[in-house]
């Protein structure tokens, strides 16, 4: 009571609680450690499938050692390939061409190697696998010389 003899009534200062106090303070904390580009970056994306190559036997590559080119007889194949790139567009790699001269005759002729620069491209969908890209052209130049009556430069579709 005052000298009047009325009652005052006391107000005492009201106490916050302490969690938000925590919480506001733990937010502010991270907020200052982790920069904002860090606090809203998104999912990376998925990695696309790699495009393939499809063989003879329809069997899906990726990076092949031998690639068949004859497919009816055997009489050409790719062996040797060493593959620089492998990309969603092209594919390129380094290897050697056996071809079967095919004197007098194939069953009687001699494999001879010759040295290519092998480059894959124009991916499409694959209709037996459509969630899967193949590559559907093969290019092959012939570093040195090419088999006879080939032309030093060629381009294949490959339909399989």
């Amino acid at each position: 009571m005052d000298a009047s003899g009325e009652g005052r009534l006391l107000r005492m200062p009201r106490r916050r609680p302490r969690t938000a106090t925590l919480l506001v303070s733990a937010a502010a904390l991270v907020a200052a450690v982790f920069p904002a580009s860090a606090q809203s970056r998104a999912a990376p994306a998925p990695t696309p499938d790699p495009v393939v190559v499809v063989d003879c036997s329809s069997q899906a590559q990726v990076r092949p050692e031998e690639y068949l080119l004859a497919c009816g007889d055997g009489n050409n194949r790719l062996v040797g390939l060493r593959w620089e790139t492998w990309g969603q567009r092209t594919a390129t790699a380094a290897g050697t061409d056996m071809v079967n001269d095919c004197r007098p005759y194939c069953a009687a002729g001699r494999f001879r190697p010759y040295p290519v620069t092998v480059t894959l491209s124009n991916p499409q969908r694959w209709p037996d696998h459509p969630d899967l890209q193949r590559f559907t052209t093969i290019r092959i130049l012939y570093t040195d010389t090419a088999p006879s009556p080939v032309l030093k430069d060629v381009t294949y579709k490959l339909v399989y």
